[in-house]
């Protein structure tokens, strides 16, 4: 089988199902920008992290291939079986962040981006899971959209940002808290 296939050459591709859409339709932007997603989480799992967290981080891609399909497949025309997102998995990125919030010091500014390339890797992605987020909910907005797949991004950029602290703390880097500059009078 060859990798390409010179069907896409005209700016078009098919959905599950066979619908033809062209390549900026708002379902391609949607599983396009989840897809991303993904290569920032492997990204993610290739730095010095605990075995734990890889494996996790493990999971969670295995997810977001489930959620890539979900939105690839046009919901009126496809009949292909296609991997299910459970509410065990939005509840699993739930304790995840709710162990590793009990080893953290309270949260008691904003957060920049930065301190090390992991953490960094972590905001990243936690933008880009903002961008999928957004992108998906607006496609739900004129299509169907299985809502555990937006409550799932959503849960997951939060868990990015949760992870990225937790780097900090397991590396013993200072939080790069922002101090808002006021104006002085």
């Amino acid at each position: 089988m060859k990798i390409y296939t010179k069907t896409g050459d005209k700016g078009f591709t098919s959905l599950i199902g066979g619908t033809r859409v062209p390549k900026h339709h708002l379902r391609i932007e949607s599983y396009g920008t989840v897809d991303e997603l993904n290569s920032y989480i492997g990204l993610i799992r290739d730095q010095d992290i605990t075995p734990h967290d890889k494996d996790f981080l493990k999971e969670v891609q295995d997810r977001l291939f489930t959620i890539g399909s979900s939105l690839a497949a046009d919901p009126e025309k496809s009949k292909m079986v296609i991997p299910d997102l459970f509410v065990e998995d939005i509840e699993s990125l739930e304790k995840e962040m709710d162990t590793i919030n009990e080893q953290l010091p309270e949260l008691k500014h904003f957060i920049l981006p930065g301190g090390s390339t992991v953490i960094s890797y972590c905001h990243i992605a936690r933008c880009v899971c903002r961008r999928a987020e957004r992108l998906t909910v607006h496609l739900a907005e004129e299509s169907v959209v299985d809502d555990k797949v937006i409550i799932y991004l959503n849960r997951l950029s939060d868990y990015l940002f949760t992870l990225a602290r937790k780097l900090a703390n397991d590396h013993n880097i200072p939080e790069n808290q922002w101090i808002p500059r006021l104006k002085k009078n």
